[in-house]
């Protein structure tokens, strides 16, 4: 791998092309042995929601899935990451996030997904807020401790 990789970032309000963006990375990059998706969907809770609202901090977001980014560019040597968060009022079933790792060998590309999407729920700066099919507009989702778990085995 020569120079630094850096990675595709972006935090959008409409849905991303998985197909796509795994084209794009493989055919930016050389040495690719092993591509990892992993695409977050809003869940529809047992049949009761509509939506979840997500919201973030702009420009605060983007700086920290970048840094995210950057740390499992360097701890797993990955030769390319993209990281794709949508914000704004999101239907159940329909794409939230995107994660697409590339690197030479598979562990260190579902490695560096993992890293990434452990990180994402815990560091980055979004909020959820769900939509129930009745019309009902609930609560701020609230931080899980599975979530924080699944960050402390990376230290």
């Amino acid at each position: 791998m020569t120079g630094v990789v850096e990675p595709h970032i972006r935090v959008q309000p409409g849905d991303f092309d998985l197909q796509g963006e795994v084209h794009r990375l493989t055919h930016e990059t050389r040495g690719v042995g092993a591509i990892v998706t992993f695409s977050g969907l809003c869940r529809d809770e047992g049949g009761t929601l509509a939506a979840l609202e997500l919201e973030h901090y702009p420009g605060m977001a983007e700086a920290e899935m970048t840094r995210i980014a950057r740390l499992a560019i360097e701890r797993f040597h990955l030769l390319g990451l993209t990281v794709i968060h949508r914000y704004g009022k999101i239907v159940a079933g329909a794409n939230i996030v995107l994660v697409v790792a590339a690197a030479p060998h598979r562990q260190a590309a579902f490695d560096g997904a993992n890293f990434v999407m452990d990180f994402l729920k815990t560091s980055a700066p979004f909020w959820k807020k769900e939509h129930g099919k009745d019309g009902a507009t609930g609560d701020w989702v609230t931080a899980k401790s599975a979530d924080d778990k699944a960050h402390d085995k990376w230290k």
